[in-house]
């Protein structure tokens, strides 16, 4: 399984998310649908809302309630899933999350994806830096013609996965929705891995006085 070809996917899939018709697969109930759910009263507050995949291994936390969260369920040929689409209801960004197997780094990931969207027409990219998210996360941010703006980030998942998040916004909003895009994708993290309990050989017991043993 090569990555580039798995980057090649995500170059096509990063270049679809940039148009605001994408409809909506399927829509995330509380508590029902694919293999995440999501917890929390539907009548408090969204931060209080926690989405999780234990199948994939991660979970997601909505900043807002203006973030509405559709599954998909996907998963291509390569290996690579898409669980879910994040949808800013007011400004009409989106943020598609993507769930790799390990086969390169994040910055490995984020380089190659940079070239690839620089090959595509209309795409201009900065360079990957490292950012906040975890010690290994990368980021970069693109535009596409004068109408999109968007940003990647990537960061390693659990079980040996890498977790690509892969934001798009109309560009007059961008003062207004970089901030709950930034939010979001620090509510998008790996769960923690399953501790291994340590056995220890269960001790002899003490001979008691006079015992020859």
């Amino acid at each position: 399984m090569g990555v580039m070809r798995m980057l090649g996917w995500g170059v096509l899939l990063l270049s679809t998310a940039c148009g605001a018709s994408r409809t909506a697969v399927a829509k995330a109930e509380p508590g029902t649908g694919g293999s995440g759910t999501v917890s929390g009263d539907p009548g408090v507050a969204s931060t209080t809302r926690r989405y999780v995949d234990e199948d994939l291994g991660f979970e997601i936390v909505r900043p807002t309630a203006e973030w509405q969260l559709d599954e998909t369920n996907e998963r291509t040929p390569e290996g690579l899933a898409i669980p879910v689409i994040l949808r800013h209801r007011v400004s009409g960004a989106q943020v598609v999350l993507q769930v790799a197997p390990g086969v390169a780094t994040p910055t490995q990931f984020a380089e190659r994806l940079t070239q690839g969207l620089r090959q595509q027409p209309g795409f201009t990219t900065t360079d990957p830096q490292p950012i906040a998210l975890s010690d290994s996360a990368v980021g970069f941010d693109f535009q596409v013609g004068d109408g999109v703006r968007g940003k990647v980030a990537v960061r390693e998942g659990n079980g040996g996965r890498v977790l690509m998040m892969l934001a798009t916004w109309p560009t007059e909003l961008s003062e207004d929705v970089t901030g709950s895009v930034d939010e979001l994708m620090a509510g998008v993290r790996p769960l923690p891995e399953p501790s291994v309990a340590v056995r220890t050989p269960p001790r002899a017991p003490e001979p008691e006085p006079g015992d020859p043993r």
